[in-house]
């Protein structure tokens, strides 16, 4: 066995060493592998960043109420009256304003992006005082919140920067207003940045919607109180709503759109892998073929065929990994963090996110990279150890 390893060890050794004797066709390797990774990384960085805008203030003490039914806010409508008996359902926090829950109305605008300048549509979402402890990573960045009665928004910071018009100070028109831009909020990245919001009693009139509603988020006393506070609404006569923990609702928002970019994240890595792997043969046949006699003379010597096989394994495996760190390295300074917006199909509004590059999304990267390199380096391995050793002798 130790000398087995010797021989892997020697030969794996020399293989490596020959490396920049042969630096242009390794060099398209390692690039061929750096952009599969590139690509990959970037790709599930949009899934994981949406996934994060969406997810990142769900939580399980916060419920959602809808009208039954109802898959998304859009679709529901809830009455003022249905709307303060899901308020002082049972257990829901109180503080000394009363019970933490919001009553809130949810239309879309036209704001233009600041890439294009076209129209994109925005959410404006009209909400109670209760609103900001029902949420409460929300914190003001610039200016103030609203006032209650009267024409303010505050803009979420992802829109801010993605959209046109929606600076401190400014005026826009929307319905039948004018609103004036009091304030600048930020909320961990989560799906409020994307928003725009202001008074649920403003915003109803201004597109007469008369005293509804669409649904209430509710802060419940803790995990454990939500089945109380579920069967309690459904069960009651009076009403006729859909209640769901905030953390289950956005993550079936967000299936459908995560799911579309990973499988077309699979489909542009698999095609563009296949091209890599074709590379990595390309560069391991030449590697082999330059070697002929090399490989002939270690065999005449006495060394085994697995010591060939692996050495020639460890230098695809090698070029592979080397393009996979180049290319996940590239990918997280190029992508992570870099803001942007799609559709979110559930609510046909703009969704803000920024590319979340992850430890285990470079991970997965680097794994990928190996394999293209095991694809590439497997075919030309076995060649060279099944090679005749006479005739290996006689090639130039």
């Amino acid at each position: 066995m130790f000398r087995w390893l010797a021989q892997v060890a020697a030969v794996t050794w020399v293989n490596l060493r020959t490396i920049p004797q042969r630096r242009g066709a390794s060099l398209a390797t390692v690039v061929g592998v750096a952009g599969v990774v590139v690509v990959f990384v970037a790709v599930f960085s949009i899934a994981e960043g949406v996934r994060h805008a969406l997810t990142a203030s769900a939580g399980e003490e916060t419920a959602v109420v809808l009208r039954s039914g109802s898959d998304s806010e859009m679709m529901s409508g809830l009455g003022r009256d249905d709307t303060r008996i899901i308020a002082e359902g049972p257990g829901v926090r109180r503080n000394a304003a009363g019970p933490v829950a919001s009553a809130e109305l949810y239309v879309i605008v036209d704001v233009p992006k600041r890439s294009t300048g076209t129209d994109a549509n925005v959410p404006l979402r009209g909400v109670q005082p209760a609103a900001f402890d029902v949420r409460d990573e929300v914190k003001i960045l610039e200016g103030r919140r609203f006032e209650t009665g009267k024409n303010e928004v505050i803009v979420g910071r992802m829109a801010a920067s993605q959209f046109k018009g929606l600076d401190l100070g400014n005026r826009l028109r929307w319905g039948q207003n004018d609103w004036t831009v009091v304030g600048i909020f930020s909320a961990n990245g989560a799906l409020a940045e994307s928003e725009i919001w202001c008074d649920a009693g403003v915003l109803q009139p201004a597109y007469r919607r008369g005293t509804s509603f669409q649904s209430v988020y509710a802060k419940l006393d803790g995990p454990e109180s939500f089945q109380k506070f579920k069967d309690s609404l459904t069960a009651d006569p009076r009403l006729d709503v859909k209640v769901i923990r905030e953390s289950e609702y956005y993550e079936s928002q967000s299936r459908a759109l995560i799911g579309l970019i990973r499988v077309l994240g699979v489909a542009i890595t698999l095609l563009m892998g296949i091209g890599a792997v074709f590379g990595a043969l390309n560069t391991m046949y030449a590697a082999v073929a330059t070697r002929t006699r090399e490989i002939a003379t270690l065999r005449a010597l006495g060394f085994r065929a697995g010591p060939v096989v692996l050495s020639v394994l460890a230098e695809s495996l090698a070029l592979a990994l080397v393009g996979g760190v180049v290319g996940a390295s590239v990918a997280y300074l190029a992508f992570n963090g870099f803001q942007t917006s799609t559709l979110n199909f559930s609510t046909f509004s703009q969704l803000s996110f920024s590319f979340t590059v992850t430890p285990k999304l470079m991970s997965l990267g680097l794994y990928s990279a190996l394999v293209m390199g095991l694809i590439g380096g497997m075919f030309p391995a076995i060649r060279a150890a099944r090679l005749p050793v006479a005739t290996a002798l006689r090639e130039l």
